[in-house]
């Protein structure tokens, strides 16, 4: 006969209640991952009837800073990324352009851009969206100046030289737009865009202005063509900083981290593209310690000096006359590398005010992807040290709290880690409750925001269901 004592009936009972637990834990889990492969889109099977519907029109892809391959128009060589060697080895010092001293125009020094950085080192740039448009949705890969299939589903993939001036780049898409309905013998073809990042600012410069460099005067308000506007059916954007991006200007004044090297932001500030990836005049983007906005001009080159930042910073130029056999030298490219950059800050002021003034009563309208769950720099704050002035990019770095001030609120702000949700859609203020400024004009049509961050937007299972619906849709978008 089995006795139980009263210790024995408790172990039991504990035993079995710890084995219900691990039980129900189980099931919780095997639900989650059982959700999760419900609820994952499946991309082929919602799509797999349109496969067969080709009366699309031809859709274009351009990729952001960073997003094409760089080579050697001589010996061939991959300068960006380059292998994995260069990417853990390399300052990249070797694609700052060279720079004319008379004209201050940067020169191409053998360099061109010549595919789409599909990915690098195991990770994946704009790879998964391009096999996403041919397997999802049937879309052919063509290339201009080809003979073109015209009852298939079409993509073109414009890549660019992202370190030139962004007005360049949006002539150059002009051009490639321009050939594509040569190819379809059609003049009034129109193309759908998809941009990512820094070429959402290409396209939208080009739907207003096509091929003409506007930005050498103020006068660009005057000029406004709608040359691509005319051209185009939907435009995408994914993750651009339609207001600018203070993470940007932070990697502009410390450089930018890359492997076990950095490069340099002497390199950096001979890119005209950055420039004009600054936050715009209308944002609130440096206070001092109680979050009071300062009245300071980022595309002033006299605050660049103020504050010794990028080139201005004696380590940066001690680093620079480092490079060269003699002094002399040294000091000459200096000084033409500083009439450089205040040429550059202000062709930028230019041209982030070209893409905000108004737009005619018919313009395409923006569908707009980004992220909106990570926390992405919106401001930076100068701290008064022993009467010195220091900038603050993140809340960590503040040594003087004033009581009273949340700095996460006020330097971190929702975004992809890189633009921030405000930026995305064009807003000088997050609330979305208030108006937009009246001198800032973005046409959005509708927007979308998941939780990713910004290199993984195009890569997002989610963005690319939302991306194949709007593409193909006929319903309310013509």
């Amino acid at each position: 006969m089995i006795r139980f004592t009263y210790r024995s009936i408790k172990t039991l009972l504990f035993n079995r209640y710890v084995f219900v637990s691990l039980i129900l834990t189980a099931v919780f889990i095997a639900g989650i991952f059982a959700n999760n492969k419900v609820f994952a889109p499946d991309l082929h099977r919602l799509y797999m009837e349109s496969m067969m519907v080709n009366d699309q029109p031809p859709v274009v892809l351009i990729h952001g800073v960073l997003g094409s391959k760089l080579r050697d128009k001589t010996t061939g060589e991959d300068l960006w990324p380059g292998s994995a060697s260069r990417l853990l080895l390399s300052d990249y010092s070797d694609i700052a352009f060279d720079i004319d001293s008379e004209s201050l125009m940067p020169m191409s020094n053998n360099i061109e851009a010549y595919a789409i950085s599909e990915g690098a080192v195991g990770k994946d740039f704009y790879g998964k969206i391009v096999k996403t448009l041919g397997d999802a949705a049937g879309y052919k890969l063509a290339k201009i100046g080809e003979p073109v299939d015209t009852k298939q589903k079409n993509y073109y993939i414009f890549h660019y030289d992202w370190r030139q001036d962004n007005v360049i780049s949006a002539g150059q898409l002009a051009n490639f737009i321009d050939q594509i309905q040569v190819d379809y013998k059609d003049p009034n073809l129109k193309v759908d865009i998809v941009a990512h990042s820094m070429g959402g600012l290409v396209s939208r410069y080009y739907i207003r202005y096509g091929k003409q460099d506007v930005i050498n005067d103020n006068d660009f308000d005057k000029k406004l063509t709608m040359y691509g506007g005319n051209k185009v059916r939907r435009v995408i954007l994914l993750g651009t900083p339609n207001l600018g991006s203070v993470k940007t200007l932070n990697l502009f004044i410390t450089g930018v981290d890359i492997g076990l090297k950095q490069i340099g932001t002497e390199t950096i500030a001979t890119w005209p593209s950055l420039y004009q990836l600054f936050p715009h005049p209308l944002n609130n983007w440096i206070v001092n310690g109680k979050g009071e906005p300062l009245d300071r001009d980022l595309f002033d080159v006299e605050t660049w000096r103020r504050f010794q930042w990028s080139i201005f910073d004696p380590k940066v130029r001690d680093r620079i006359l480092a490079k060269f056999e003699s002094q002399q030298q040294g000091e000459k490219y200096i000084a033409t590398l500083d009439r450089y950059f205040e040429k550059r800050l202000e062709r930028a002021r230019r041209f982030v005010w070209s893409l905000t003034v108004p737009l005619p009563e018919v313009h395409p309208k923006l569908t707009i992807f980004g992220g909106g769950c990570t926390l992405t720099s919106a401001r930076i704050v100068v701290e008064e040290v022993n009467g010195e002035s220091l900038i603050r990019m993140y809340p960590k770095e503040i040594t003087q709290a004033v009581e009273g001030v949340d700095y996460d609120a006020l330097l971190l702000e929702p975004g992809d880690g890189s633009v921030t949700k405000a930026s995305l859609l064009g807003r000088n203020i997050l609330d979305p409750s208030i108006r937009r400024h009246e001198y800032i004009h973005l046409p959005v049509k509708q927007s979308f925001f998941l939780c990713v961050r910004h290199s993984n937007l195009t890569g997002n299972l989610n963005f690319q269901d939302n991306l194949l619906n709007t593409l193909l849709s006929r319903d309310d978008f013509e």
